[in-house]
């Protein structure tokens, strides 16, 4: 099996950078009240095997209410992986979730998509996943990819499995995808098998993540659990996250949100563990609110990423992975607001130590895909994994006997210290940011850089090859969606 190589899959959060929120007896504050709600309060279990589980494992259980005592919590929180790796389509490992290591992927199931070239919004097809997907492997800083827009020219039933083709014929990297239904997920599991070269291989170096949801508040839905036990049962990672809506279905406090969100998925946890003892989950989610004046779920409210960096450090509380979001604005345009929206949200994701950070692309809070936005924040991303990576004191790097050298006066261009160390110390952007002069940018064509993303998207398009499955296992793809269909 390949190491995970080069500068970008290894990029830390160092403690140097990072941020801190919470104090420890706040942590404790918080795990203590989930405690207390999922023993008090309890949460609704909408499918009878795992409610059967539960009940016979020590919850109390009164008709669909399953109250979970505290130590129920902490096995399952003992018996959890601490790090989840990820493969890639080959045999490759493209992710470690542990420690502060962060990672960028794009968000999933918009129903709209912003055209980049008639700048029009309309509906979301196949053909845009599949262009969203190409895009994604070729933008070096994109390190997994999800379904950029909900395919509505296929059939409704199936369209799950539609996207997820789309998406491993267009990448190697790591997936994380969304199903229907059991039978959906059982489907996607099958496809992603053949594209693997079998189950085995699969289960051994997963390259595919499951994205499920419980229900806030406080509810389990049949459809979701099963999709967790099946997932867990096969051993294939599952996201299992809350979205609770701050002020709608949740708290209007953002520290009575998280509880809340943090009880849903711990009792997830409770269930996976109990079905499958050491199968991987991923902690997180989102914290979103409503405007109170519009009713819009907004994904770049302060108060959202607030809750991010604490879901970080709560998982680092619990020894578990965790998922957020950033690189996503509310504005309805690739604009001056979706750049600050952009800019802020992933460099404050990266400092919190998140793991998978997704949603980039995302415009109109969460209902539309802009490539546009998802190749700029590709290079914010790489600036901001520059910053994060901290500074080198070693004796090369401080330069003693170099200044030493030079002097007052002197210069360091035609030193040999400065052509050995200018790549790897020195961030350089894509031709999508602009550093030239006032005349060196006319003599270009004074172009904004909404006019350079856009030659970029029609560069990839024209021209990016991901690496291709074979003929016989894109032909067995293609059969699982018309055995299906049938």
């Amino acid at each position: 099996m390949e190491a995970i190589v080069g500068p970008r899959a290894d990029r830390v959060c160092r403690k140097s950078l990072g941020l801190r929120v919470l104090e420890p007896d706040q942590i404790e504050d918080i795990h203590q009240a989930t405690l207390e709600v999922l023993d008090r309060t309890g949460v609704e279990v909408y499918n009878d095997r795992a409610l059967d589980i539960l009940k016979r494992n020590g919850a109390r259980v009164r008709g669909r209410r399953a109250h979970l005592p505290a130590w129920m919590v902490e096995e399952a929180l003992r018996s959890r992986p601490r790090r989840v790796p990820i493969g890639d389509r080959g045999d490759g490992r493209a992710m470690l979730l542990e420690s502060d290591r962060f990672y960028f992927g794009t968000g999933s199931d918009t129903p709209f998509v912003l055209d980049p070239f008639t700048q029009k919004r309309r509906p979301a097809t196949k053909l845009d996943v599949q262009q969203a997907t190409l895009v994604s492997d070729a933008l070096p800083n994109i390190d997994f990819v999800m379904s950029l827009g909900l395919a509505s020219d296929v059939p409704a039933k199936t369209s799950d499995l539609h996207q997820f083709e789309a998406m491993i014929l267009n990448t190697k990297k790591p997936i994380i995808f969304t199903a229907h239904d059991a039978q959906g997920l059982l489907d996607i599991l099958e496809m992603a098998a053949i594209a693997k070269g079998g189950e085995e291989r699969l289960q051994e170096n997963p390259n595919i993540i499951l994205y499920a949801e419980p229900s806030s508040p406080l509810m389990h839905s049949d459809d979701a659990l099963e999709k967790l036990m099946i997932a867990s049962e096969r051993r294939i990672p599952v996201i299992y996250t809350p979205a609770v809506i701050v002020g709608a279905t949740g708290p209007v406090t953002v520290a009575g949100a998280i509880v809340q969100g943090n009880a849903e998925q711990l009792s997830g946890l409770v269930i996976q563990q109990l079905v499958a003892k050491g199968a991987p989950f991923i902690y997180g989610g989102g914290i979103p609110v409503m405007d109170m004046v519009t009713s819009v779920c907004t994904y770049a409210a302060p108060e959202l990423h607030l809750a991010n960096v604490v879901l970080a450090e709560m998982s680092r509380f619990y020894g578990l992975p965790v998922f957020t979001t950033a690189g996503c604005s509310d504005s309805m345009l690739f604009d001056q607001q979706a750049g600050i929206e952009a800019g802020f949200t992933i460099m404050l994701n990266a400092l919190s130590g998140a793991n998978l950070i997704h949603d980039v692309g995302y415009l109109g809070s969460g209902t539309t895909s802009s490539l546009e936005m998802l190749v700029a924040c590709d290079e914010v991303i790489g600036l901001v994994k520059r910053i994060v990576a901290g500074l080198d004191t070693s004796r090369e790097a401080l330069a003693v006997d170099l200044i030493h050298k030079v002097g007052p006066g002197g210069h360091y261009l035609a030193e040999e210290h400065t052509l050995r160390n200018f790549r790897k110390e020195l961030w350089f952007p894509s031709p999508v940011t602009n550093r030239q002069n006032y005349d060196g940018w006319v003599a270009q064509g004074s172009k904004t850089m909404g006019e350079r993303v856009r030659e970029r998207i029609k560069e990839i398009l024209g021209s990016h090859k991901p690496p291709a499955l074979d003929p016989d296992s894109q032909k067995a793809i293609a059969e699982v969606i018309k055995r299906r269909e049938r």
